[in-house]
């Protein structure tokens, strides 16, 4: 039995569907950073709630291809999530010496490849890093679904395991200075404001909040999970490509009851999953309620029922009211 279904799909998809909402004035913004956020955790959740149903009650390798696509989407996302964090702090950073202000089409072109290249590029690189370090083809977890499969071997911690880590410390630094200029230069932050930028003081702040709410989720997660790896058995030694990658087609299959029984596997991999769905629904409480959100519900609804002719039985109804009272 499965103690988090149906709660996990449910919040999952709930999680696929909220990140989105505010997408469209982030693109509008050219808010590259934050759309490179709402990218990864929408992969991840979707990622998440298509595991998390297929494999409710089995553990058997039904889904071969989609497990090779899963355990990369789960790889590229645990650094993707906290480098868009990164290059959103990196941008509030910039914002609060006063000196980002993106007037030209060239501005933003050269922000959003730098974006690019810190959110998208790296976890590709990161993806080949893994590869090498992989022991196996991926694990599967009954309840979870596809994992990837690291070996325990030391360049592992380098490889891969310190990033999301050594990515939230460089966020967190990004953020600190952010936090430091704006104490001491608030008069020319106000006057930077008020210079036709899009941006306003409520979204410079909304967006420093999921900056840190995402370093104080992530980070804390990457150095308890290079920690249970280190604990949970002997770190082998690098022989070389040919003994790491030895049986590579090999598939490891968990039943439920053993990997739940296990706190060094059960509480990493659940926190790894929730993670994403908690860090899809503090953007929505940071965005989905605002003013520019509020607006473009509104437009929405009045397009909605334009399209539907709710809104013309109203004006008609108007109407008839007001030739009556005549």
């Amino acid at each position: 039995m499965d103690p988090t279904f149906p709660l996990f799909p449910i919040f999952a998809g709930i999680g696929c569907v909220v990140i989105l909402i505010p997408l469209p004035w982030h693109l509008e913004a050219w808010n590259s950073g934050t759309c490179y956020f709402i990218f990864w955790t929408f992969l991840g959740c979707l990622n998440q709630l298509v595991n998390s149903i297929v494999w409710r009650n089995n553990a058997l390798n039904v889904a071969p291809i989609w497990c090779d696509i899963s355990t990369r989407i789960i790889i590229a996302a645990s650094v993707g999530i906290p480098a868009a964090s990164l290059s959103i702090n990196r941008r509030l950073y910039l914002i609060s010496r006063c000196r980002a202000a993106t007037v030209t089409i060239r501005d933003k072109r050269r922000a959003i490849f730098v974006d690019s290249m810190i959110c998208l590029v790296f976890p590709l690189i990161y993806l080949v890093m893994e590869y090498v370090v992989q022991g196996h083809r991926f694990n599967i977890f009954e309840q979870l679904g596809c994992y990837p499969a690291v070996y325990n071997v030391l360049p592992a911690y380098f490889l891969v395991n310190m990033w999301p880590v050594l990515i939230g410390l460089v966020s967190a630094v990004y953020c600190f200075l952010s936090l430091k200029n704006l104490a001491s230069r608030r008069a020319a932050f106000r006057e930077y404001l008020t210079s036709g930028t899009s941006l306003t003081g409520s979204r410079y702040l909304r967006l420093m909040a999921l900056a840190m709410t995402d370093i104080l989720l992530d980070t804390p997660l990457g150095i308890y999970e290079i920690y249970s790896n280190a604990i949970a058995g002997p770190i082998q030694p690098w022989i070389s490509w040919e003994d790491t990658h030895f049986d590579f087609s090999h598939v490891e299959q968990f039943p439920a009851v053993i990997w739940r029984g296990e706190p060094l596997l059960n509480i990493p991999l659940e926190l790894s999953r929730w993670l994403i769905v908690v860090c899809a629904l503090v953007f929505f409480a940071f965005f989905g309620f605002a003013e520019e959100a509020r607006r473009n519900y509104r437009a929405a609804w009045t397009w909605i029922t334009g399209k539907l002719g709710f809104r013309r039985s109203q004006n008609r109804a108007s109407a008839k009211g007001a030739k009556g009272e005549k």
